[in-house]
């Protein structure tokens, strides 16, 4: 029998840590969302649409730190650990000068994004996002940091350090909200700054660790670090077109939050209650696309891709199970979820109505959708999954949100099936791609 390059106990230990960091990630940002509706529905909104920006630019850097895990990897899978270091050194070059032009670009068109990207909003939920966005712009660089440091720790298979620092930002930042929105009052500035706090913290805290010798993959030295274009290259013909199908998708997202905004704040609200629930029902696609990526780069880089093959089963097995375990549990918890939010009756009605169907959704098509794709792109054809999810972004997601949320009058519900139905197209693509094997052997 082949041995193989992860034993069972192996990705135990990759993906239970990171079920873990990524359950806090979620749990922690509903937690915020349920201290900040003590502020009122405009507040809850207000966070929701900030978030989605955050989120855009957040899910850009982890796509660049995922193609230098996966560009380490490789060189790991093929017993070159000088290489992978100098691709940690060019990730972390990378994504700390270009952090710092973003959350500069973000300050100087803050009125563009409030005014126009937004659309029509309340006054009160405006004033609301102004303060939110001030605040937590400033934690750009460290969140861009800490991301693609946890990126490297997951693609030499150690997942724990990511987790542990995850214990920590995320319960500074509860106990930052428990005592500046319900100690001092203070709506969205408390709930923005143990934010910034924690990922500040985060990101110089992550840099520390990556500068240990003893690891496989660390920083040498950071003030020795040079550009080397041919890495970095390599880095960015992953990452970019990855970075560019998680922010068009993201990007969607705030197009369509326009539309949303246009159906009024019960709408608004429902769909940011939705977003922060609905976010716990791909947990476990979510930590197994991350798990993929790091055991497929490896097994690439050893140029084995009957492995590939036998650990995307695998995870893609897994991936289905937590879809199935979680969503369950949401639709047993609903009822007391809608209360914990204390909504309004319309409010509720809505928001059980959309993650009533998101769970069967997410449960059916999800995993092909979104956690296959890693394997395509650990085995460098980032650019057909880029191409494969920004048209299916903007026909199906985009036009179709329009399409049944306006002109079939569907709404917000409207939205979410739009939605949907872009998973279900890109699900079917990869699945073609994945069955053709034209992505096997591809190079940088």
């Amino acid at each position: 029998m082949q041995q193989r390059l992860f034993s069972n106990r192996d990705l135990r230990k990759l993906v239970i840590p990171i079920i873990i960091e990524q359950f806090l990630l979620i749990f922690v940002g509903l937690a915020d969302s349920i201290m900040v509706a003590s502020a009122g529905e405009s507040a809850v909104s207000a966070v929701s649409l900030i978030d989605t920006i955050m989120i855009l630019l957040i899910n850009a850097f982890s796509a660049i730190g995922i193609g230098g895990a996966v560009i380490a990897g490789q060189a790991l899978g093929r017993k070159n650990p000088d290489e992978g270091c100098e691709a940690t050194e060019q990730l972390v070059l990378f994504c700390a000068v270009f952090s710092v032009i973003i959350m500069a670009l973000l300050y100087v068109g803050k009125d563009f994004v409030l005014h126009v990207v937004f659309g029509r909003i309340d006054e009160a939920v405006m004033t609301n996002c102004n303060t939110y966005l001030l605040i937590v712009a400033a934690s750009i660089p460290f969140i861009a940091l800490y991301n693609a440091g946890a990126a490297v720790f997951r693609g030499m298979g150690d997942s724990k350090r990511p987790m542990y620092m995850s214990f920590v930002m995320n319960g500074l930042n509860i106990v930052g909200n428990a005592i500046f929105i319900y100690g001092l009052g203070w709506g969205v500035a408390g709930a923005a700054l143990p934010t910034m706090a924690s990922r500040v913290i985060g990101g110089i805290w992550m840099m520390a660790l990556l500068r240990n010798p003893q690891r496989i993959l660390h920083l040498r030295s950071f003030t020795k670090i040079r550009p080397n274009f041919p890495i970095m290259k390599k880095i960015l013909h992953i990452g970019i077109p990855y970075g560019l199908e998680n922010s068009m998708f993201q990007l969607g997202k705030v197009m369509v939050l326009s539309l949303v905004s246009g159906f009024g704040t019960v709408s608004i609200a429902a769909n940011a209650v939705c977003n922060s629930v609905c976010a716990f029902a791909i947990l476990g696609g979510i930590s197994m696309g991350y798990a993929l990526s790091s055991v497929s780069a490896q097994c690439v880089g050893a140029g084995d891709y009957e492995q590939v093959r036998y650990y995307t089963r695998k995870l893609l097995a897994f991936s289905y199970v937590g879809q199935v375990v979680m969503n369950a549990i949401i639709l047993l918890m609903l009822p007391t979820i809608i209360r914990i939010y204390n909504l309004s009756a319309e409010t509720g009605e809505i928001a059980t109505k959309i993650i009533l169907y998101h769970a069967v959704c997410a449960c059916l098509w999800w995993a092909p959708s979104f956690t296959l794709p890693n394997t395509l792109r650990a085995a460098n054809d980032a650019t057909f999954c880029m191409v494969v999810s920004i048209i299916s972004m903007w026909v199906f997601r985009i036009g179709f949100s329009y399409l049944l949320g306006l002109y079939f009058h569907m709404g917000v519900f409207g939205v979410w099936v739009a939605m949907t139905i872009d998973w279900l197209v890109r699900a079917a693509v990869f699945i073609v791609r994945y069955r053709s094997e034209k992505w096997q052997f591809k190079t940088v």
